[in-house]
């Protein structure tokens, strides 16, 4: 992403920063420009080059047809882990892990935007990069934002060294400053005491009483996922207290981690949402007695195929529990960096538990904002095995709502970016007796270029004596390697309709059904004109009680 293409894009990343976009001020990075020079016709040259260079690449940017329009993403590069996410003054705040200037790790910073209404982001600098010789001098890695006293502390990873801390005193939360105990946590080393005992990376912290904790992700000896459990007084000095829960071989594979964890009560239960390399994301559900967790439910959000990886959250004015999480690309490097950008964010959801104890997910309502164009049918009987095609329902930005009565179908569903023959399409199926919601994406597209990569394509991140152990399994592919077809459990009550909502961002889908799961997926349709929509029932009589469908207005233009 940092190379420089000989036309100065380089240089367009970080002046990106100068052009409106949305009606909002672009920041990217900070940093000055150029030199100090006495040359001043040189200055005004280079300045009009730079320009001209970043308003190619807006252009560029905006006109990509694969590009997401109304799902959060950097102003440019790449981007992956959500962290930090926190209401403050009146704004809901997103941190993410940002590359601005190469595309190594040892670049790794904390993006920031804000928002008034979790639709429209405003981009402001860059808060946290490397300090060199610093304890973090290899990159500000995930944490989480937390109030401390009434001050904004981010409790991050500051790879090699530990855990780490900077605090913001401005509104906006713009200008942050490092703790100088940093690390508070240190990465043991052979000799020190705990050494072989806990792992540090990726902290999360929260306050009980007068007590602060942090979890630090990592895995078990026997390399299965677990937390490890620190406390302290006043978020600087810490004590190691013992491993948080214990993982249960039925729910979680031989391999996986607890990364980018994320620990909150949730109803009348607790809840673990993290993700494991391996597998991307997922949570428990449980109890949480004295300084333990103990996971009663397990649950994917998601399966083999997808490519759903860190997840976050946040309590927010409103008293809701939020979530978002972030969605890498599923095509070649090489086209992600020929692009310029890669990875996009979920739309939020609304986490909560139903009355009888299980997970709810919606996205929020202040998303219908940007619907346009309504279209609606009702009353559609659909017989055995066919398929009925909306010529009013196109577009690669949309959202459609069904709901259906199954009846003896065995297969129902939406296909949805189909080209006119059917050569490119992508299916949403609901079948009852098996109890699975698929999205397949065996047809999606004609591109060579489309690839399902497992989610840790990137290699040992941590430079920990342990490593080895943390994360044994980077070495050979997972069970999310190239599959076709994402599946996600649903089973319905007797009775019950089947209710879909369906979002299409170019190439980002989110399908959510009845307040019970959401699948997430990558797909990248190569055809200009793979924009239709179809529903069909298989093996058996299905009918649409009534759709609705929207053009989705772009959140930035």
């Amino acid at each position: 992403m940092g190379q420089d293409h000989g036309n100065g894009w380089r240089s367009a990343l970080v002046l990106i920063s100068a052009l409106p976009l949305g009606g909002a001020l672009l920041v990217l990075t900070g940093g000055a420009m150029m030199a100090e020079t006495t040359d001043v016709p040189g200055q005004i040259a280079r300045t009009e080059e730079l320009l001209r260079s970043a308003r190619e690449l807006r252009d560029r940017l905006m006109a990509d047809p694969q590009r997401p329009t109304y799902h959060f993403m950097p102003p440019a590069a790449w981007m992956n882990d959500i962290n930090g996410t926190v209401y403050w003054k009146g704004r809901y705040h997103l941190f993410y892990q940002a590359y601005p200037d190469a595309a190594h790790w040892q670049a790794i910073c904390w993006g920031h935007a804000s928002s008034v209404d979790l639709v429209h982001w405003v981009h402001h600098p860059i808060i946290l990069s490397p300090t060199p010789g610093g304890p973090d001098r290899e990159g500000c890695f995930s944490g989480m934002v937390v109030i401390h006293d009434g001050v904004p502390t981010a409790v991050y990873h500051g790879p090699p060294d530990g855990t780490c801390l900077a605090t913001s005193t401005d509104d906006l939360l713009l200008r942050w400053t490092k703790h100088p105990a940093n690390p508070v946590i240190r990465v043991p080393r052979e000799g020190d005491p705990h050494f072989g005992e806990y792992i540090v990376y990726d902290p999360c912290a929260w306050q009980e009483g007068d007590t602060w904790y942090v979890l630090s992700g990592g895995t078990t000896p026997q390399g299965r996922d677990t937390g490890y459990l620190f406390r302290s007084a006043d978020l600087v000095n810490w004590e190691y207290v013992r491993p948080f829960y214990e993982p249960k071989p039925e729910w979680t594979e031989l391999g996986e981690d607890c990364a980018v964890p994320t620990f909150f009560p949730l109803g009348r239960k607790h809840m673990l949402l993290f993700v494991s390399h391996k597998c991307g994301c997922q949570y428990y559900l449980g109890r949480h007695p004295h300084e333990r967790f103990i996971p009663e439910v397990h649950g994917r959000m998601n399966w083999a195929g997808g490519q759903l990886i860190a997840p976050m959250n946040m309590l927010d004015g409103k008293g809701r529990r939020l979530m978002f999480g972030w969605v890498c690309e599923a095509r070649r490097e090489a086209s992600s960096r020929a692009a310029g950008w890669a990875g996009v964010m979920t739309l939020p959801r609304i986490l909560r538990l139903g009355r009888d104890g299980t997970l709810r997910i919606e996205p929020v309502p202040e998303i219908e904002v940007l619907r346009q164009d309504h279209h609606s049918e009702a009353g559609l009987t659909l017989p055995a095995d066919t398929e009925h095609a909306l010529p009013q329902v196109s577009g690669d930005c949309l959202e459609i709502a069904a709901e259906w009565e199954v009846r003896s179908a065995e297969e129902v569903g939406l296909a949805v970016r189909c080209a006119p023959d059917n050569a490119e399409r992508t299916e949403i199926v609901y079948s009852p007796n098996d109890k699975t919601l698929r999205v397949d994406t065996s047809k999606s597209s004609l591109s060579s270029d489309v690839v399902r990569p497992w989610p840790c394509p990137w290699g040992v991140m941590y430079d920990d004596p342990l490593a080895t152990r943390v994360l044994p399994f980077h070495s050979e592919p997972s069970s999310i390697a190239d599959v076709p077809v994402q599946s996600a459990p649903l089973e319905l009550p007797p009775g019950e309709p089947l209710r879909f909502r369906v979002f299409i961002d170019r190439s980002i889908l989110e399908v959510f059904a009845n307040g019970r799961q959401c699948v997430t997926q990558r797909f990248y349709p190569s055809r200009p004109d793979s924009l239709g929509v179809n529903l069909f029932a298989r093996g058996g009589e299905a009918r649409v009680v009534r759709l609705d469908a929207w053009r989705m207005g772009p959140a930035v233009e």
